[in-house]
């Protein structure tokens, strides 16, 4: 049985998204964030070295990172969700399998930390890593950004769905980051595709259905 180690408002809720679409066995084992902190609980060392989500344990098989996990479910399903391999649409599959983790998020985690650093320390200091934050958010970060949502704005432009006509698990993949831009980054009339590409697959019955088993996911609102 997989089992996923689930962290509230995490990457895992992909995991389960995806288990839902590809209609495999799952339980899951919830693990809350810390209030003050939001770092993950200390009970997740025991399941992976680095204690983090998601990570998913299926016998003596345990596994971390989010595509990882994805390409390991897909390939239990017996490859459903994932184009024919020498297609143009596996190329893209693959491309945005790894886009997701590579390059969109870490621009995404980037605002969030310089973000708080700006509310952060002491009174008298804060004027000085306000304007420190907002000088890198301003010239590095926003428009890394923005460049991204841009691209991806024009690769659905050309295609329903990331890989090509069909849905597969590079949309799951991807869905994270987006919503996450769409929370913190902000989604204007210039990426409508983008907007119309959250509004389907949160209107996926797989998609509901893990955010029932899941429980709270704040990241979309």
């Amino acid at each position: 049985m997989i089992t996923v180690h689930h962290l509230n408002n995490s990457r895992s809720q992909r995991v389960l998204w995806l288990l839902e679409e590809l209609q495999l066995p799952y339980e899951i084992r919830h693990y809350q964030r810390h209030p003050a902190t939001s770092l993950a609980p200390p009970e997740l060392l025991k399941v992976h070295p680095l204690g983090k989500s998601p990570v998913i344990t299926d016998g003596d098989v345990t596994l971390a990172e989010t595509g990882a996990i994805l390409e390991y479910l897909v390939e239990r399903a017996g490859g459903a969700l994932r184009p024919p391999a020498g297609t143009p649409e596996h190329r893209r599959y693959v491309y945005w399998l790894h886009f997701a983790e590579g390059s969109a998020m870490p621009p995404l985690v980037m605002s969030l930390v310089l973000n708080r650093i700006r509310k952060a320390g002491p009174f008298f200091a804060r004027p000085i890593t306000r304007r420190i934050a907002d000088t890198v958010l301003s010239s590095f970060v926003t428009p890394n950004i923005q460049r991204q949502l841009v691209f991806i704005e024009s690769e659905l432009a050309e295609r329903p769905w990331f890989a090509g006509a069909a849905f597969s698990a590079a949309d799951v993949q991807m869905s994270f980051p987006l919503e996450v831009a769409a929370v913190r980054a902000g989604l204007d009339a210039r990426f409508a595709r983008i907007a119309d590409f959250l509004t389907r697959v949160h209107a996926r019955p797989a998609y509901q259905a893990a955010l029932q088993r899941g429980g709270p996911y704040d990241i979309v609102r």
